[in-house]
Parts: structure tokens; sequence; C-alpha cells
């Protein structure tokens, strides 16, 4: 059996959500700041009338936070039927991969990555490490 993600990149790694919970991606939108948000809530954006909450993963992946004047782009994922915007450095392509090839987290992933990712394809590119979403948002 095979299952479509879409791929982005965030930092130097390459990532994978599953097709069915993405609702959209998109280039950079101007975010509100929201104040007093803990670290991580990048603000909010307004998609065709729609309040959606902007979240950058950066600090739950140990990544410094992006430069101010960065031209992030964002994939929207369906949360608990909620819209929440993830921003990312580049939206990749959707990748349909088998089932078969699913491997565990590497172990080299540190303790903090390991409980966001669910597992690895091994691309020839590459390894992209599947998101769970619910778990990177949770925190």
């Amino acid at each position: 059996m095979s299952t479509q993600y879409v791929t982005f990149r965030i930092g130097e790694a390459l990532y994978g959500v599953e097709v069915m919970r993405i609702s959209e991606t998109l280039g950079h939108h101007p975010r509100t700041p929201v104040p007093l948000a803990p670290m991580g809530i990048a603000g909010l954006v307004n998609l065709r009338g729609q309040v959606v909450l902007t979240v950058d993963l950066r600090p739950r992946l140990g990544l410094p936070p992006l430069a101010a004047d960065a031209e992030s782009m964002m994939v929207v994922v369906e949360v608990a039927d909620d819209s929440i915007s993830l921003l990312v450095d580049e939206v990749g392509e959707v990748l349909t991969l088998d089932e078969d090839q699913f491997e565990s987290p590497p172990d080299t992933l540190g303790a903090d990555l390991r409980e966001l990712i669910t597992g690895a394809f091994k691309l020839e590119t590459g390894l992209l490490l599947t998101l769970d979403v619910d778990a990177a948002l949770a925190a």
C-alpha cells in the first residue's frame, strides 16, 4: 500500500505530512503578532476571511528562529477541525511512497526531535522524516 506525502524543508531537513492532513500550501503571507504568545507562535494570518494560527516549528525542532525578513512559506494542516498554518522554509513536492519502505525514526535524531517524528523514508536525495503534526502542535 502507498501513501502520498506533501514534503517541505525546515532548515536542512526534509519533512513530510500525509496529503490527507494538508488543506493547502501557500507562499509568504503577512502575519499579525500575538502579544505574549509562547515561543513558536508566529502570529495570525487571514486566509480568505478565516483567521488561522501560524506556528513556527523551528523552536520545537531545535533550530534558531527565522530571520524577521525571511520569506517563509506556509503549509496549512487540519488539526481537530481547525486549520493551523506551519511555517516552512520551502514547500517541496507530493511524493507517493510505499509503506514497506517506512522505517522507524533514525537513532541519530535527538530525543526532542524523535517525539515529533513517526518514521522515515530513505529517498535517493536523502531522508524524508514524517512529522507527527499533532505531537508537534501539542507543545
